[in-house]
């Protein structure tokens, strides 16, 4: 039986390539909620403190959710008005912030009728997209020097810049009076 060995390939390693992909769809869908049940379970056991927190991880104030709450007790004294503000403005937010396909109607329609999972949705599509992502290059890579200045005399002043190019290589010097 015969084996074949290589040894000291000629090929260089090819990088793996690596795609990041930001979709202008949500991640999830609005009844997502097993995705994440962390998200979920926070939602239905604590829905307040579950919009506050969700609101201050966007960047927005912590407690602008409790408006929503004011607009609940507009509702039971009688003044005419269905949808939630803060739960409207907040999805169309998110839906323009990370380039999300949509409308106001879609966001009116979720944010009066499915309030709570259109937070959770929020919810998910925040942690998802705030996940950073870290790129490691094993190839060389040329990087821009900054230019030195050095000071040898009283009054002369020396820049030095190193080039580190394929084609040139050298340092330049120039002196300044």
């Amino acid at each position: 039986m015969a084996t074949n060995v290589i040894i000291n390939s000629q090929q260089p390693p090819q990088a793996p390539a690596l795609i990041a992909v930001h979709s202008n769809q949500w991640s999830t869908s609005i009844c997502g909620c097993f995705d994440d049940l962390q998200v979920c379970c926070f939602a239905y056991w604590c829905f307040p403190c579950f919009a506050c927190s969700t609101t201050s991880e966007f960047g927005e104030c912590f407690c602008l959710p409790l408006l929503d709450v004011l607009w609940t007790a507009l509702q039971t004294v009688g003044v005419p008005s269905c949808i939630p503000p803060v739960s409207m403005s907040m999805r169309v937010a998110v839906r323009n912030r990370y380039g999300i396909q949509g409308d106001m109607a879609g966001d009116c329609v979720y944010a009066t009728f499915c309030n709570i999972c259109s937070w959770c949705q929020m919810a998910r599509e925040i942690k998802r997209r705030r996940q950073t992502l870290t790129v490691i290059n094993a190839q060389p890579t040329m990087m821009a020097a900054q230019p030195i200045i050095v000071t040898t005399q009283p009054g002369v002043i020396t820049s030095q810049t190193m080039i580190s190019s394929p084609a040139i290589q050298g340092v330049l010097t120039s002196r300044i009076m």
